[in-house]
């Protein structure tokens, strides 16, 4: 589709939350356009997201920039090798700043293995257990480690209160149904328009309407009508269009549940 046949981004009536996507990919200029382009669009909130040593600080320093940004703390998979027991600590710390409203993004990734599997799992399971003593939720990352997450996860059933969520959902129906059933959110993104992903929309379609949230994992993963152009929090409505036409609601009763599911699962406990 070319850049004059896409369709304008519609303008839903209803806010949004933005519940994962990478505002310090951005300069200060993009960063300006974006949160003016989604607050035009009924992005009222919008949750960046840490993933490494380096930019721990960078992410919640944008909490700063405008109101509607908060952030998480933590170490992605990618990044298990650089974990270490100093790492918690900060983490600990960090979790005391008053927009940071998650440990994330932690998990386990045996598609790129950047870090061996022995070392994500150790530091999956530290940073779980720091979000069990500051009981905070979870940003979850997994890729093609379905057997190894869920193990982990119910090892932390008792004692993960907050719970969380599942980000960018595109694993097996054994794990969506076991992590749905611990209490979990799963996060659908642009994928859920992508031509050959047929298995997300099935998980969103098995998914009970309390228990998703909406994300852009920006800026990856642009939504039809828009791929091939960097993704954005503004690209929301598409996504949020598609899920509900997946569950047979009206878009913005979808909106209105995934809000509330968004502030129960990161809000409760940080405002």
């Amino acid at each position: 589709m070319s850049k004059k046949s896409r369709p304008p981004i519609p303008e839903l009536g209803a806010p949004i939350i933005e519940t994962h996507c990478h505002l310090d990919y951005l300069d200060e200029a993009e960063l300006a356009e974006t949160l003016e382009r989604s607050k035009a669009v009924g992005v009222e909130r919008i949750i960046t997201i840490s993933v490494s040593l380096d930019n721990q600080d960078t992410v919640r320093d944008l909490t700063t920039a405008d109101p509607m940004i908060w952030c998480t703390q933590g170490l992605h998979p990618h990044e298990a090798s650089s974990w270490s027991s100093g790492f918690n600590e900060q983490l600990e710390a960090s979790l005391e700043h008053d927009k940071v409203v998650a440990v994330g993004e932690i998990g386990l990734d045996y598609y790129y293995e950047h870090s061996d599997r022995d070392t994500q799992i150790a530091a999956f399971e530290a940073q779980l257990e720091v979000a069990c003593q500051k009981d905070r939720p979870v940003v979850i990352h997994t890729r093609e480690a379905d057997q190894d997450t869920q193990a982990i996860l119910k090892n932390f059933s008792s004692k993960l209160k907050q719970r969380g969520v599942i980000h960018s959902f595109t694993s097996s129906m054994a794990l969506a149904e076991f992590c749905l059933a611990e209490g979990y959110h799963l996060g659908f993104n642009g994928i859920c328009t992508f031509k050959n992903a047929e298995n997300v929309r099935d998980i969103i379609r098995a998914t009970p309407l309390q228990q998703i949230l909406l994300e852009t994992d920006a800026p990856y993963l642009t939504p039809v009508p828009y791929r091939g152009v960097p993704n954005a929090s503004f690209y929301l409505p598409f996504i949020a269009a598609k899920v509900a036409e997946l569950k047979g609601v009206d878009t913005v009763d979808l909106l209105s549940i995934a809000r509330t599911n968004s502030l129960r699962c990161f809000f409760e406990s940080s405002l």
